[in-house]
């Protein structure tokens, strides 16, 4: 079996989290939901690194694997936290741009649960 390299990184869909985890300890994770109605997507709201662990490409990996997650379902990512933005703007080959009438959507879902923020 290889060695992990980063974190260890899990889906908890039904909290609309993406944790990251190192020694067990949870180290980072991604806010996000999923798009109501059709077409879907996966919304990412806010990237959050732990005190402490920063500087280790943590939040990186964190947005990778989203995007990875969204490709396999086949959905695009809105990423409206701005982390996740910047990430994919330096990374076009692994973050395609979502189509701006998502966005929008994503951005109206958003404001009228505030919640998942």
């Amino acid at each position: 079996m290889a060695e992990q390299t980063g974190p260890e990184i899990r889906d908890d869909r039904a909290a609309g989290r993406l944790p990251a985890y190192e020694d067990g300890e949870a180290v980072g994770v991604i806010a996000y939901f999923v798009l109501d109605g059709g077409p879907a997507g996966l919304v990412a709201v806010h990237t959050v690194v732990e005190p402490g662990h920063e500087g280790k490409g943590i939040g990186g990996a964190l947005v990778r694997e989203f995007y990875a997650m969204a490709g396999r379902e086949g959905v695009p990512v809105v990423p409206l936290c701005s982390y996740a933005a910047e990430w994919a703007s330096h990374h076009p080959e692994e973050a395609p741009e979502a189509p701006a009438e998502l966005v929008g959507r994503a951005k109206v879902q958003l404001a009228s649960h505030p919640e998942l923020y």
